[in-house]
């Protein structure tokens, strides 16, 4: 699978949030995915940490114009200089998504994905909103991705 997996998430963030955030970049790393997201703080940056910690690739689409916005465990920073509008690129660039809680910002990027036709699994606190697939655990999250890369119900 070439296309990056998409995760998605609030600046801010709990601890339990941010810690599932990091256990998801790594658990795609360890497989072998590529993970797309915002590029800044929170559960951006978490799942960032995940994947470096397992040395996979990160891609960053940052809102700003200058790629030096990024969080340090960014792998490929992407100066978008579109804002809050780089959320549809986000949505778009993964073949699916995982989102970690809820924010207008990710309530958009849900809402954008799944018009896109993309598969949506959600974590702690993501956004109750059809189409997205509610998973209690992370692995269950990670057992969806695997699934849905396989072509497998």
């Amino acid at each position: 699978m070439r296309q990056p997996v998409a995760v998605i998430g609030p600046r801010e963030a709990s601890e339990g949030q941010l810690a599932a955030a990091e256990q998801v970049g790594a658990a795609l790393a360890r497989i072998g995915f590529t993970v797309v997201c915002g590029g800044r703080q929170g559960i951006m940056e978490a799942v960032c940490r995940g994947v470096a910690a397992e040395k996979g690739i990160s891609i960053g689409l940052l809102p700003d114009t200058e790629a030096t916005a990024a969080n340090p465990y960014v792998t490929v920073p992407i100066a978008t200089g579109l804002g809050e509008a780089r959320n549809a690129i986000v949505a778009r660039a993964g073949f699916c998504i995982v989102v970690i809680g809820d924010s207008y910002g990710t309530l958009s990027e849900v809402a954008l994905g799944l018009q896109f036709g993309r598969p949506v699994f959600g974590l702690l606190g993501a956004a109750s909103v059809k189409g997205v697939v509610s998973c209690d655990s992370v692995d269950a999250a990670i057992d969806g991705v695997c699934k849905l890369s396989l072509g497998l119900p």
